[in-house]
């Protein structure tokens, strides 16, 4: 495999200032907080300048350049971060060739200045990276480890979604999209992981990946590179994730539901607001948990999580511990408030796979409660119609389903585009109730007519869509 990191040859030895070029996207705001807390003087640039992005950088004291220009670059900074967001024809690109500034990607300077003399523990797979890591971190927070992480989701307990620590272990989401212009290899190739959790394999990111082949290439790339001495903590009852791993060059350690795995979850019982989990090893007792977080795919999630850290030597008492104190990840079955009797939960799901597990867990959180799915299709893949068929079939838990137009489909061409309004039909042909709405406000007219006390309305989508949740809870 050829060697990922040539860049970094020109990186200077001693780095003191650094540029950001789309300094606003989430992982680039918390490498930014990293950044300035390592000490180093930081800058910035982006087009998409706002709140809450914004605000945090500017409580950081970080100077931002409103769009991109060769001249953000006359103070000469010693290293540049390029963000995938950049394409190659962007001006300041230009003006960093030039210039001749050493510049890297996003996973290649988390990787040069953060990962050194750490112990990196990497979270990958389609689905449950940004919870699974959370978990990870927490727990370790609370035994005492005090470990650094990057996440792309805030950590509730810590209120943000990255730390430094000082302790040995470095927790990272590990993501399969494309690194950067430059190198169009998947992020997680950088993370040198030692101890890596595999949650799933599915076809996702339509924009970068033609199939699920290229898919599962890009997961094999990540399995080679676990060293021989760490090890992989996968779903090994998918059969995907076995095809994935089956020439892992390092101890593999196999989890799920199924007999004979080394991690086994044996029961997953809905208490309240939490879920019982009762976990063997190697086919014995090993321990129960009671986890705050709803689902079985987030007891699996947490399965992974604690065959990780028996390995590196915490007791269940101690796992117990801090999964107790663990107090989620934001827009992850969020509940934003209630009013009136009516629950709204914020949820991130946006694959097929994760609608259909995410109301499933809500369906046993709230039994004899109705219902009420929203969705709005926002990522490059669902606004895409690769998932057009698989959608009608992941709302079943709902009692009924909401679904708006996507936002942003002129970027899309004509014949790749997904269709809310056949999804709407093809779930009143399997007998569901469903309605299709253009936009955000026709959902708000539509739910302060019908919604009432006792009602459950799940919010499903990866992005703000509109600040729907709080709207709602205004004129609920």
């Amino acid at each position: 495999m050829p060697d990922l990191d040539m860049s970094l040859n020109n990186v200077p030895e001693k780095v003191q200032s650094v540029h950001l070029m789309g300094i606003c996207g989430t992982g680039m705001g918390a490498l930014t907080g990293m950044l300035k807390e390592k000490g180093l003087e930081v800058t910035g640039s982006d087009t998409q300048v706002y709140p809450p992005m914004s605000t945090f950088l500017a409580s950081l004291g970080i100077k931002i350049f409103q769009g991109y220009s060769p001249d953000n670059l006359n103070h000469h900074p010693d290293l540049v971060i390029v963000g995938n967001v950049i394409r190659r024809e962007n001006e300041e690109v230009c003006g960093l060739a030039e210039r001749k500034i050493p510049f890297v990607s996003f996973p290649q300077a988390l990787r040069h200045l953060f990962l050194k003399g750490k112990i990196p523990l990497v979270v990958a797979g389609t689905h449950g990276k940004t919870t699974t890591a959370s978990i990870l971190a927490a727990i370790l927070e609370h035994a005492g480890s005090d470990p650094g992480f990057m996440i792309g989701g805030i950590v509730k307990g810590f209120g943000r979604n990255y730390k430094l620590g000082n302790g040995p272990y470095f927790v990272i989401e590990g993501d399969e999209y494309d690194t950067a212009f430059f190198d169009k290899g998947p992020k997680f190739l950088h993370y040198q992981p030692h101890i890596a959790i595999l949650t799933s394999v599915e076809f996702d990111h339509a924009d970068i990946y033609r199939d699920l082949a290229e898919v599962k290439d890009a997961f094999r790339r990540f399995v080679r590179i676990i060293p021989a001495s760490g090890a992989l903590v996968a779903h090994t009852e998918d059969g995907i994730v076995r095809e994935v791993i089956k020439d892992a060059p390092c101890p593999v350690i196999g989890y799920g539901e199924d007999k004979g795995l080394t991690w086994t979850l044996a029961g997953c019982l809905t208490e309240g607001e939490g879920v019982k989990v009762s976990v063997k090893k190697e086919g014995g007792f090993y321990a129960e948990f009671i986890s705050p977080l709803i689902g079985r795919h987030n007891a699996l999630n947490t399965l992974a999580v604690i065959a990780v850290l028996d390995r590196i030597g915490l007791s269940p008492e101690a796992i117990q511990a801090g999964l107790s104190s663990f107090q989620g990840v934001c827009r992850r079955q969020e509940v934003r408030g209630i009013k009136n009797g009516v629950t709204v939960i914020d949820d991130f799901a946006h694959h097929p796979t994760a609608v259909r597990e995410t109301l499933l867990a809500l369906r046993a959180a709230y039994p004899g409660r109705r219902l009420i799915a929203v969705f709005e299709p926002r990522t490059n893949s669902s606004r895409r119609k690769v998932f057009q068929d698989d959608y009608a079939l992941s709302f079943d838990a709902a009692d009924s389903i909401i679904v708006r137009e996507p936002p942003g489909l002129e970027n899309i061409p004509e014949q790749d585009r997904f269709s809310s309004r056949n999804l709407v039909e093809d779930l009143k042909t399997r007998g569901r109730t469903a309605y299709y709405f253009p936009d955000t406000d026709g959902i708000l007219g539509f739910l302060k007519e019908h919604a009432g006390g006792g009602d459950v309305i799940a919010i499903m989508s990866n992005g703000g869509f509109d600040n729907i949740h709080e709207k709602l809870l205004a004129i609920l």
